[in-house]
């Protein structure tokens, strides 16, 4: 009875055993990435500084005599012509003084016209003998002198109608004039009183930036070549100078180079550049900041790719790449520069691979996977970022 049982029981198990081996396993669908193709191009690398700008002429404008402010004659922050009358500063002691130098000129005049008088009516009794010769060149000297008298005087008038026109403050240069420092009723002192304002020429507008001085070498060795190469134009091998506003905007109009300081500063390290931009519509005013760019180099034949295909580990830059047989590969990559979005590499991937943009956390090495090109995306970013 025993041994049927036990009979029955090995019949069962072999029975359910059979069944099992018979179910089959579905393999998992590969996961679905999408890629972008890595591309070759000439990209040109760009530096970038903080400059601050200043009119192409800053003009102060100072008090040349003492006394109070009678009278202000401009609007603040608007276009002045040069010669345009800006202030009148009263100034009763110069007055008096015109009118003193006038008084002696008259007077000067006066008695010149009887010296000549003189000279004239002896002459003629002199040749007759009714007078000494020594009485008509006295007279003669005298009416010299009173000549040298009147041109004196009228140098001491024209001397104090010129300090009498200082009194009249006029815009030395054509530009826009700012906030005024002082109002009517101030007292200013041609000695000790500062800038009474400043008229700016803004057109062009000049920007001052400081570079390192491994940067300067590397300009100017970029300079050099371009201008040995006679294929290119001398305005070609100009640095262009691109000027970034404080609101992340491109500012509308190239510049270029017209002054570099003379030395490096030996406390920082640094020379000073001052590049120069058309201002038409006078957008730009003094003082503000903003950053300078411009190209230092041409990558030739570059791969390129977004950099979010990236991803670091353990301090290592590493991407996937979907292989000629369909399965995935990591590759470890050096990078020469990130531009905006966009990453160059020098090794660990090629032209034309297709490297995964999104999904990688899906995938892991020699996997097969779905994937779903955005090429598309890359050409964009081209454009986005000025490559193009």
């Amino acid at each position: 009875m025993i041994s049927r049982i036990t009979l029955f029981l090995l019949l069962l198990t072999s029975l359910l055993l059979s069944s099992c081996g018979k179910k089959e396993v579905n393999a998992p669908a590969p996961p679905e990435i999408k890629f972008i193709t890595s591309i070759e191009k000439d990209v040109p690398v760009r530096h970038e500084w903080v400059g601050q700008t200043l009119g192409a002429e800053d003009i102060e404008v100072r008090a040349r005599v003492d006394g109070f402010i009678s009278g202000v004659y401009f609007t603040e922050g608007t276009q002045v012509s040069q010669g345009a009358l800006l202030y009148i500063i009263d100034t009763p002691d110069l007055r008096q003084r015109v009118a003193e130098a006038e008084g002696s000129l008259t007077a000067a005049r006066t008695m010149l016209v009887q010296a000549e008088s003189d000279v004239l009516r002896y002459t003629p009794l002199a040749e007759k003998g009714a007078v000494s010769a020594r009485q008509l060149e006295i007279a003669v000297a005298t009416r010299d002198a009173r000549l040298g008298d009147v041109e004196s005087a009228e140098a001491s008038l024209k001397l104090a109608k010129i300090n009498l026109g200082y009194a009249s403050i006029t815009a030395p240069i054509s530009g826009i004039i700012g906030i005024t420092n002082f109002k009517i009723g101030d007292y200013v002192s041609k000695l000790t009183t500062g800038p009474l304002n400043t008229v700016s020429n803004v057109d062009p507008i000049l920007v001052r930036f400081s570079i390192s001085e491994q940067e300067y070498l590397a300009l100017v060795k970029r300079y050099m070549e371009k201008t040995k190469n006679p294929s290119i134009s001398r305005e070609e091998s100009k640095s262009i100078l691109e000027m970034i506003l404080a609101d992340g905007s491109t500012y509308n109009y190239t510049g270029s180079i017209n002054v570099l300081q003379r030395q490096i500063d030996p406390s920082t390290g640094t020379l000073m550049l001052q590049g120069t931009f058309p201002n038409p519509e006078k957008v730009i005013r003094p003082g503000q900041y903003a950053k300078i760019r411009t190209i230092v180099n041409v990558l030739k034949n570059a791969v390129v790719i977004p950099t979010k295909c990236i991803f670091d580990l353990q301090g290592l830059s590493q991407a996937y790449v979907v292989n000629a047989q369909g399965l995935t590969e990591i590759r470890t990559l050096k990078v020469i520069t990130k531009i905006g979005q966009l990453a160059v590499i020098e090794s660990g991937i090629k032209a034309n691979e297709k490297v995964i943009s999104e999904g990688i956390l899906k995938v892991k090495p020699g996997i097969p996977v779905k994937p779903v090109d955005e090429s598309a995306g890359l050409d964009s970013l081209i454009i986005k970022e000025g490559l193009k």
